[in-house]
């Protein structure tokens, strides 16, 4: 009998009512940094016990659901590029400017004023705590270099290459902290490659060589690649990144060291005979239920389509999991979610 696929979330799941920090899905206003600066004042010293709680609470809720990989719901972020930035030299969130992000959605956002470099290591202490609440292992997402400067605005560089270059090596220092604390399952998250072929092709996906350099092969280097969120819950009408996308960087990430690559599949179904054959080495993450629809998948619906992509793609080669985030769906339609997923994982 064959083994049952295994299955991992991507990153985000809802947060609980009582942690101190908005979840960015719910913002209005898209100034996620005046409404994070705010919110961690008021919790004071009782912020950091709120977070150890709520990973654990998230943690369970995907274990109980039957997932393989899980995540501590990136429960401390305000937004899962801004609260990494944060981290790092060369950012001023004090005096923020307004942008479009990914061309549709406009935002308020922190500036780079100086170079980017690594301070101290910070995503440690959030994978300890989170492994703290489970045997299952915790993966870590971390935002891509390229993903970056799409959410900043930049007043030192003017070139994104050279900033792209010094993300990356700063990314690294986190990478390589993480696995020297253990950590085996990291995620450099990369969306803008789908929405940037060009620059992913000429130097989006040799930063992911820099952002997993020196890593040991025990690690899973795992890069996520989404085609973007939509405005709210069951918005059918954004703008997504061309269809295209995905068979245009396939070749090249599959030529990249890195392990795993995460693609959506629920939300816009791929022409998996043309994509999949593409990722020679590479294991494939299929996104199978999506996350910004209320309409929960049925298990014949999902095995169907892992069924399918087993026609084009060895079987050690694949994954099952959500197409993003699930902060959208609220817990209980992300918990359904995910149950249908493993149950459908369980069946193929």
């Amino acid at each position: 009998m064959e083994p049952c696929l295994p299955t991992t979330v991507i990153g985000a799941f809802p947060k609980p009512d009582y942690v101190p920090v908005s979840d960015w899905f719910d913002l209005s206003d898209r100034d996620y940094a005046a409404r994070w600066a705010d919110e961690m004042e008021a919790a004071g010293d009782e912020a950091e016990s709120l977070f150890v709680r709520a990973a654990a609470e998230v943690i369970a809720a995907q274990v109980d659901a039957g997932i393989d990989v899980v995540t501590d719901g990136e429960v401390r972020r305000e937004n899962y590029i801004h609260y990494h930035c944060r981290h790092l030299a060369g950012f001023d969130f004090e005096h923020r400017a307004e942008e479009t992000m990914r061309g549709v959605l406009p935002v308020v956002l922190p500036v780079i004023v100086g170079p980017v470099v690594a301070t101290e290591s910070f995503l440690t202490h959030d994978w300890r705590v989170a492994q703290a609440a489970t045997d299952h292992p915790v993966k870590v997402t971390i935002p891509g270099p390229l993903t970056i400067t799409d959410s900043v605005v930049d007043r030192n560089y003017g070139d994104r290459a050279a900033l792209v270059a010094d993300l990356a090596v700063a990314i690294n220092a986190e990478v390589r902290a993480l696995a020297d604390a253990g950590c085996i399952h990291i995620q450099v998250d990369e969306p803008v490659f789908a929405r940037r072929v060009d620059d992913a092709l000429d130097f989006g996906v040799d930063a992911l060589a820099t952002c997993f350099a020196g890593v040991p092969d025990p690690v899973t280097r795992t890069v996520h690649c989404c085609c973007g969120y939509p405005r709210h819950l069951d918005d059918d009408d954004y703008e997504k990144a061309p269809p295209s996308a995905y068979l245009d960087i396939a070749e090249a990430v599959d030529a990249a060291p890195i392990d795993r690559f995460s693609l959506e599949d629920a939300h816009r179904p791929n022409d998996l005979a043309a994509l999949l054959p593409r990722f020679q080495q590479t294991t494939v993450i299929l996104g199978c239920v999506a996350i910004a629809r209320s309409r929960v998948e049925t298990v014949d619906e999902v095995a169907n389509r892992l069924a399918e992509a087993l026609r084009h793609i060895d079987r050690e080669r694949l994954v099952a999991a959500p197409d993003c985030g699930l902060g959208y769906l609220g817990r209980d339609l992300a918990v359904q979610k995910l149950k249908v997923l493993t149950k459908a994982a369980s069946r193929v």
